[in-house]
């Protein structure tokens, strides 16, 4: 069964058209095959591996999980719009005020076929991506740098030409694991319902300091 929210694309590709779904549900995940590309390379490892992880990501609240699938009704391509864990510094904005795009991963052999930014156009797909900040965080020790033939370097400028499209921006933080190497990367997307107080916040919070609400 469908949600209120989820909508479908379509992306044509040599092998057929790829169908890409927002918010998926637990039941519609049970249904598709996950794709045996996503596994434990010598070089890499991808972010989910098992299709119970993408269902158990859909029983929070206002999580969006995207699925690319080919006409095999195989996985070859997730996203997952999220909130960042309680523990993390953003998520001290406030509930539902930053949501995180923890992954957006296309199996090697579909790659060239610009899935990916047809799987990010949906996460973004969100009811409230106005009212919230939307970030992304690029540690360059997850990227498969070994199938891409690219630098860490080369890498993270692709990652902003794909979402930079979308409204997002490269901004500064001092957060110690993004700063432990100079390619990783901090994105981030202001929706235009943000309060400017709250922005101000954002402001501090990617430097490590909250600011207080003011009434």
């Amino acid at each position: 069964m469908s949600t209120p929210f989820q909508k479908e694309i379509l992306c044509p590709t040599p092998e057929g058209n790829v169908r890409v779904r927002s918010f998926c549900t637990p039941e519609q995940i049970r249904e598709y095959i996950f794709d045996a590309e996503f596994k434990t390379y010598a070089q890499f490892k991808s972010l989910y591996t098992k299709r119970e992880t993408l269902e158990k990501k859909t029983e929070t609240p206002d999580v969006n999980v995207t699925l690319a699938l080919s006409i095999q009704k195989h996985i070859i391509g997730f996203g997952v719009l999220d909130r960042p864990e309680p523990e993390e510094r953003w998520a001290a904005l406030g509930p539902g005020k930053m949501m995180e795009i923890k992954v957006v991963e296309v199996c090697r052999s579909w790659r060239s076929y610009r899935v990916a930014g047809k799987i990010l156009k949906l996460i973004l797909d969100h009811p409230r991506i106005e009212e919230m900040v939307a970030y992304m965080v690029g540690y360059s020790w997850t990227w498969d740098l070994d199938s891409s033939g690219l630098s860490a370097q080369q890498y993270r400028m692709m990652l902003i030409r794909l979402f930079k499209p979308f409204g997002f921006a490269v901004f500064e933080t001092n957060e110690p694991n993004i700063c432990i190497r100079s390619e990783n990367l901090f994105m981030a997307r202001i929706g235009k319902k943000v309060t400017s107080q709250d922005q101000h916040r954002f402001k501090w919070l990617r430097f490590g300091i909250s600011q207080p609400l003011v009434s």
